[in-house]
């Protein structure tokens, strides 16, 4: 007799090289050497200005990232390339670490800096955004195939987003929108419907990283005393970037746009739905565009990446979580080269039919994302 699943040792379900499922890893974080690589990107008058005043973001740092976990690069220490770049910097060590290790046959982008939505200056920050697309194009997806970018737009300004979704939509190249999540309002608020509209006009998804400096903590009441703190509260502001998407009003008033959430986890979404439904259906009354329960919304227009992997100590509760929020709305990612990153083989501690298993690990990123 075959033991109960939360007690026996259980098959990850992940793909095996016999099973030759090829994997679509939805967060793979290339980097630069330095921000010297973007200048072949920028006109003579924001290269001035880069060599000049820099990268400047709206924080009281200025050598580092108050992150923690941003310093030093976040990643692997086996992530180094030989090369001497920093990690994420080196294509050919990225094939063989990452897309050939595990057979990736596509690998969506997201680039955590330079970030052009989080300069001071945004007018330069319009200017590092459409650098840093050129830079993805010239340096990653157009010599690898298997690489799709994500579009960085200047979200503060909704007038210069909406023209770089404009100039790169319909590139083969570019799978997604790409925002920074820690923003100057709250990310459903009516200045960033713009760059809904446009996601949405053009069938983009907008990928929301956990990303972003906008002068204050990630806290609601400010800064962690210990890292252990902050690395757990970034997740807890993406729960706040879903309720203000839904409560606002944005999937109301955009039903075909498609949000995911990168980096964040997953085991969350149920209790969050069930508090947000009850809440409505006390206080509907202050927010008639939404016509229909938050978790309806919420199980239509999102999807989130499985990294950081949730691991509950029976693996019967995990498959509970991801009944709830649906097999389909499930996205296999690693985060590499981040020291968190998730290996396909070993991130799942339940076993898998073989439809969930492609599911999570290929098909709801194919569909999400167009990809042939």
């Amino acid at each position: 007799m075959t033991p109960p699943d939360d007690v026996r040792v259980i098959d990850t379900g992940a793909p095996r090289a016999e099973a030759r499922l090829k994997i679509i890893d939805c967060d793979v974080h290339p980097s630069m050497r330095s921000a010297a690589d973007l200048k072949p990107f920028l006109s003579r008058r924001w290269r001035e200005h880069l060599e000049t005043y820099g990268l400047r973001l709206p924080v009281p740092f200025t050598g580092c990232y108050p992150y923690p976990k941003a310093t030093p690069a976040l990643s692997r220490v086996d992530a180094w390339p030989p090369n001497g770049g920093p990690p994420g910097s080196d294509l050919d060590f990225m094939r063989a670490q990452l897309l050939d290790a595990y057979d990736i046959s596509h690998g969506i982008l997201h680039v955590l800096g330079p970030s052009g939505m989080d300069q001071r200056n945004q007018e330069f920050g319009v200017a590092v955004c459409r650098a840093v697309n050129e830079w993805q194009v010239a340096t990653w997806t157009g010599p690898e195939q298997r690489l799709r970018g994500s579009i960085v737009v200047p979200g503060e300004d909704a007038a210069a987003a909406v023209k770089e979704v404009e100039h790169w939509a319909g590139h083969p190249r570019f799978a997604q929108v790409s925002m920074v999540t820690h923003t100057i309002e709250p990310l459903g608020r009516r200045r960033y419907w713009p760059v809904y509209a446009a996601a949405a006009a053009h069938r983009l998804p907008v990928g929301l990283h956990t990303s972003g400096y906008n002068g204050h903590a990630v806290t609601a009441s400010g800064w962690s005393s210990f890292y252990v703190e902050e690395h757990h509260e970034v997740a807890m502001s993406q729960q706040a970037v879903l309720v203000s998407l839904v409560c606002e009003g944005v999937f109301a008033e955009f039903p075909s746009l498609k949000a995911v959430i990168v980096e964040a986890g997953f085991a969350w979404v149920p209790s969050l739905a069930w508090r947000l439904d009850q809440h409505w259906a006390r206080m509907r009354d202050e927010v008639p565009h939404l016509k229909r329960p938050p978790s309806e919304y919420i199980r239509e227009n999102m999807w989130f990446t499985t990294q950081p992997m949730d691991e509950p100590e029976r693996a019967r509760d995990l498959r509970a979580v991801i009944n709830w929020i649906g097999w389909d709305r499930l996205l296999f990612a690693t985060d590499y080269p981040h020291w968190d990153f998730d290996d396909p083989l070993h991130a799942f501690k339940i076993r898998m039919s073989e439809r969930e298993r492609r599911m999570v690990f290929a098909e709801n990123a194919r569909r999400v994302y167009g990809l042939a």
